[in-house]
């Protein structure tokens, strides 16, 4: 049966939504932080490093100025490049069918990831989702030009309209605060999964919540007879 979404495009956040690279982030952030004598996190405290900027990550975390944060970013960053941004990564199950189903039904999408977009666009290829997405934003390479997460939803909407593409009823999906914030900053509404990283109160403000990958589904597509949008969208 032909599906049709009652959103015209979708936004989707990467860490904690798309890819679970957790096991690699607590590995550099491990080397990172020791480096600079510090503290590293557990594996139950990665929740506080895994959804803002890693600029100010450090900052807030440890403790650290601007200019020891961006000696830290490049650092970690240096790491992360030389094991290659897909070193660890997995998707979550059943997102990608989503994705893949979504540009079947013609319903264009793109990536609004605080991550530094080259590591973006390594991740989609390496996980064969590149070809369903009509755009692949994400932060700067210095995670500062462009970070924000409601400026990464506007840069999001910006490559789909010069694309031509209907920007309307946007959809953000995301798993923690920053995204809910950063959405509604920019009017964007979110549907919150719950499989990521975040704390069960990040979700308050999103339009709706998530617990599975059948759940989500039955948000952003149904038949396409259908007249109106599910419940509770």
């Amino acid at each position: 049966m032909p599906l049709r979404s009652p959103w015209s495009c979708v936004l989707w956040d990467v860490d904690g939504t798309l890819v679970d690279a957790s096991e690699g982030i607590l590995r550099r952030l491990t080397i990172t932080l020791e480096h600079f004598g510090l503290k590293p996190p557990t594996r139950g405290e990665l929740s506080h490093w895994i959804g803002p900027p890693m600029f100010e990550s450090f900052q807030v975390n440890v403790g650290m100025t601007p200019d020891q944060a961006t000696e830290a970013v490049t650092f970690y960053r240096g790491l992360n490049k030389s094991e290659g941004y897909t070193v660890s990564a997995r998707l979550y199950p059943g997102v990608a069918d989503i994705i893949r189903d979504l540009h079947a039904a013609g319903i264009p999408q793109s990536t609004a990831s605080s991550k530094p977009e080259v590591q973006v666009v390594a991740l989609m290829d390496h996980f064969g989702l590149a070809p369903d997405l009509e755009a692949t934003v994400g932060a700067s390479p210095d995670e500062r030009t462009l970070s924000a997460k409601s400026d990464i939803v506007r840069e999001a909407l910006r490559r789909l309209e010069v694309r031509g593409y209907d920007t309307s009823r946007p959809v953000l999906i995301g798993d923690r605060h920053h995204d809910v914030e950063g959405g509604a900053d920019a009017g964007v509404p979110v549907i919150f999964v719950r499989w990521g990283f975040s704390w069960p109160h990040e979700a308050d403000g999103a339009q709706a919540a998530v617990d599975s990958a059948d759940e989500l589904r039955a948000l952003l597509l149904v038949p396409d007879e259908a007249p109106g949008a599910p419940d509770g969208v």
